[in-house]
């Protein structure tokens, strides 16, 4: 992802620019309400655009972090012998920095984007049409993979992905933005959890888990 270390994401440059340029506008013709309103709506997108620097953890080697801000909703243990042995989901909502980050160094396998509804979670048909963006990272040294689901609810954006298949990344490195979203996380039978249902996360800052050894293909 292109480095951007100004406050507001660069997602979010074109909404300020319309919503100043309508604050401008009513406050020369003057009409009270609609600068009141162009105003408040100046401020919303200031704040769910707002792109705060984190902390670099220092946690150890084979760490996972949080790719959003949210809320674990859900841990379900999958059956069968499959890849993955975990599933974790996070809540987001518009009060949660929108910024995605990576949750370990890894390279992007596999970058899928479907582009779609954006219903709310408790529709029964969003999981199935909402714009989703599924993501495999990997370790090509230990085989450790995760694959990440992000699934948008009601949203005023589209979800960015802003890294190419096969790059190579570094933990807690913004590759996106999803404003208003569920995503799923798939973890290897190699991996010990460290987050429990209700547990608030922060991206790149708070601890999945880690990988407990090199991962069989």
């Amino acid at each position: 992802m292109r480095s951007n270390l100004l406050p507001i994401a660069r997602e979010g440059w074109s909404y300020l620019a319309y919503s100043i340029a309508a604050l401008i506008v009513f406050t020369i013709v003057d009409i009270d309400f609609l600068q009141f309103l162009a105003f408040l709506t100046t401020l919303f997108f200031v704040f769910i655009f707002r792109n705060p620097e984190r902390q670099n953890m220092l946690y150890q080697q084979n760490s996972v972090v949080s790719p959003v801000d949210g809320v674990v909703s859900s841990i379900e243990e999958l059956q069968g012998k499959g890849s993955y042995a975990y599933k974790v989901e996070i809540d987001g909502n518009y009060l949660n920095v929108a910024l995605l980050r990576v949750p370990f160094s890894s390279t992007l396998e596999e970058l899928n984007l479907q582009r779609g509804a954006r219903l709310s979670a408790f529709k029964s048909l969003s999981k199935n049409i909402n714009e989703n963006a599924e993501l495999v990272f990997s370790d090509t040294q230990s085989s450790n993979k995760i694959k990440l689901v992000h699934r948008l609810k009601q949203s005023i954006k589209g979800i960015d992905i802003d890294v190419n298949k096969g790059q190579n990344l570094l933990q807690g490195s913004r590759y996106g933005l999803v404003i208003n979203g569920i995503t799923e996380l798939y973890l290897p039978h190699n991996f010990r959890l460290n987050i429990d249902i209700g547990s608030e996360l922060k991206a790149s800052e708070s601890l999945i888990g880690y990988f407990t050894n090199e991962s069989k293909k």
